[in-house]
């Protein structure tokens, strides 16, 4: 059953429509590198779309009805975007849900040291890296730091034309031989992530010498490096213990291809699906049902914490939109999550002729086929899998034909070679479609 490529039926005006949206898109992937900076510029745009903050209509006694939009911001990292429908809420709501962090790396809490002269940030990577892809690769430093005092420095170095940018030194080929004979999870270890941010030792002069002698700075290296710190950035070395800083590739989004036909840039999973899951919400009317979008983090970690999907955040901020709809009780709450329907986003894998052995090709997707629609995750076996059930693809396979929509079936990669997982699992523990 082979899906049809999308291009060979656009129309030029249609050609047109896509390549705008992916325009948005690669600017908001550019823009956005992490979890905070997407949750910022999301509910910028949200509010200029007539969204308002749950956290007013929590705290002024309001009311909402169909029509009203909000956000709910859960710490900066997790947010929730509701358009209220006509029907009650009991009956349900239309879900998409999606994550907004990426693979990346993190500072550690005690990061900054010296070694033989060479000022390095120590790592710790976060979620699924090819530890060998990052070294040699121009790296930015984006993330914040909270003062005890409760100040907040936001960070993002290396994305200007004009600012430095970061590294993790790559062994010259010259004296490989060795290093290359090991697997590719070994020759990079995790621990040997430190990215390189200085070389030039601080010195000072002694004005009580009449020489006027530079006087020796211990870990001099270090020291210019906390003095450039604190000078441009206003924060001390203490201040990296309450920080949550990301290294992330430096540099923008790009059209890639001759025919501009793909983007090239860091984070497209999950933002591929979390911008159009958003852009979806700003245009919707007045739905029957009730929209929500989950945008969440901590995906790539297995969404622990009080921001990810395993979180009582949602379940309590939507018994919030219940009661300010002035129809919440704990069982038409259990109801309504038993009655929605949810749509759980995340990237697959398009077949790639350079590593055939990894996919399976009937049920493989391809760039130009449209969206890609999983009934499983798991692996080896379907294990840690949310298998939707065949009455629900048929209805989404309804849905798609009677809008028109192109979009292809596709595993994720060949039996025992593949596999993976979404939140789905996880809203399917309310009994959602």
């Amino acid at each position: 059953m082979e899906r049809p490529n999308a291009w060979k039926s656009y129309s030029a005006e249609e050609k047109t429509a896509v390549f705008s949206f992916a325009d948005g898109y690669r600017n908001f992937l550019s823009k956005c590198k992490t979890e905070r900076e997407c949750v910022k510029e999301i509910k910028r745009i949200a509010m200029e779309h007539g969204f308002r903050d749950m956290a007013d209509i929590i705290r002024n006694g309001e009311s909402l009805k169909a029509g009203d939009r909000v956000f709910a911001d859960n710490r900066g990292k997790n947010l929730l975007l509701y358009v209220i429908g006509s029907e009650d809420l009991e009956k349900g709501m239309n879900i998409l849900g999606a994550h907004l962090d990426s693979p990346r790396l993190d500072l550690k809490q005690n990061p900054l040291y010296e070694d033989t002269e060479l000022a390095l940030l120590d790592t710790h990577y976060y979620g699924g890296i090819k530890k060998y892809l990052w070294v040699a690769l121009p790296l930015a430093i984006h993330g914040v730091v909270v003062k005890k005092d409760g100040t907040v420095v936001e960070l993002s170095i290396g994305e200007n034309p004009n600012d430095p940018v970061f590294g993790i030194s790559d062994l010259l080929i010259h004296l490989s031989s060795e290093l290359l004979e090991k697997k590719a999870s070994k020759v990079v270890e995790g621990e040997a992530l430190d990215v390189l941010v200085g070389s030039i030792p601080l010195v000072k002069a002694d004005n009580t010498d009449d020489n006027d002698e530079k006087k020796e700075i211990k870990e001099a290296v270090k020291a210019s490096v906390l003095s450039i710190i604190k000078e441009q950035y206003g924060f001390e070395e203490e201040d990296f213990l309450s920080a949550e800083i990301e290294i992330v590739p430096a540099g923008s989004a790009r059209d890639y291809g001759l025919d501009r036909s793909m983007i090239m840039g860091y984070g497209h999973d999950d933002r591929s699906c979390a911008w159009p899951s958003f852009c979806a919400m700003l245009e919707i009317g007045v739905p029957k049902r009730t929209s929500l979008c989950i945008l969440t983090e901590k995906e790539e970690i297995g969404s622990v914490s009080t921001t990810g999907m395993e979180s009582r955040f949602f379940e309590n901020m939507t018994a919030e939109v219940m009661n300010a709809c002035g129809c919440y009780s704990e069982l038409k709450l259990r109801r309504m999550l038993e009655n929605s329907k949810v749509l759980s986003s995340d990237v697959n894998a398009a077949f790639d002729p350079l590593y055939p052995s990894v996919m399976e090709r009937k049920n493989a997707s391809y760039l130009g086929r449209g969206l890609v629609i999983s009934k499983y995750t798991g692996s080896r076996g379907k294990v840690c899998s949310n298998d939707a059930s065949a009455e629900y693809m048929a209805e989404i396979r309804r849905i798609m034909d009677d809008g028109k929509v192109f979009y292809q079936t596709a595993e994720l990669g060949h039996v025992d070679a593949g596999g993976g997982g979404t939140i789905a699992y996880m809203l399917g523990n309310y009994n959602m479609l």
